[in-house]
């Protein structure tokens, strides 16, 4: 299966995902919300194999939000263990992909194992460069922006920083992963049109693409679809 034929300067650089939907596909089916999760895992390694095809250099999975600890503890609880079981399951694949496994978002509350699968998997694959792949494990947009002011503030008071030498670029050199591209492309699957708050700042001139599908259905050929919707739009960044 090839990708279409896109301009390599029209492929965007970054892709975030917001893997929406998994719980609506598993109700639909009468089936418990654990096997939609489980479904959406085979979803997110086709869009990963695809963006590699098409030239994709970095990608970012939405796996947990500071939010989802607020659902039942018994879907918090597979949600854990199946990000952890995940990872395990799928670094030794990403590696001989040439993909490499990054880490973003909070380590509290998040299970010791979790971080342990993260770490590994972050390990093995760190020296891949033909994707970046971003798992976003107990991330949230506003919790990151908020925990880079709360350590630009402390170097400040350790007078390592001055106030007036605060600008963009040096605010983002404390966020969770100041080598993480800005976002091209934002995707997000199930019909819903909201950022959920996932990447906020790195998102600031991302192209939003909001595609009716659910997560566990979506394809590689639904990525395409979305960089097609993408490379016809008209980039300006502000200018005229």
């Amino acid at each position: 299966m090839k990708p279409p034929k896109i301009a390599k300067d029209k492929v965007p650089q970054h892709v975030a995902l917001v893997m929406d939907g998994n719980g609506r596909w598993a109700k639909k089916r009468g089936l418990p919300r654990t096997k939609g999760h489980e479904k959406g895992e085979s979803a997110l390694f086709d869009v990963v194999e695809g963006a590699i095809q098409i030239g994709v250099k970095e990608l970012s999975a939405f796996a947990f939000s500071t939010e989802n600890w607020r659902r039942s503890p018994d879907e918090v609880k597979f949600l854990m263990g199946f990000n952890r079981d995940v990872i395990r399951r799928r670094r030794d694949e990403m590696h001989r992909m040439g993909v490499r496994v990054r880490w973003v978002g909070r380590p509290q509350k998040l299970w010791k194992s979790v971080i342990e699968e993260l770490e590994i998997a972050e390990e093995m694959t760190a020296k891949n460069k033909v994707l970046t792949l971003n798992m976003c494990v107990n991330y949230g947009g506003r919790a990151e922006i908020a925990d880079a002011a709360q350590k630009l503030a402390q170097d400040i008071q350790r007078k390592k920083l001055k106030p007036e030498q605060i600008n963009e670029k040096v605010f983002a050199k404390y966020l969770d992963a100041p080598q993480m591209r800005d976002v091209d492309l934002f995707l997000r699957s199930s019909g819903e049109q909201r950022t959920s708050n996932f990447l906020l700042w790195q998102s600031a001139y991302a192209e939003m693409v909001f595609m009716d599908v659910l997560w566990p259905d979506v394809t590689r050929q639904t990525l395409w679809k979305a960089i097609e919707i993408y490379a016809d739009r008209d980039r300006r960044f502000g200018k005229a």
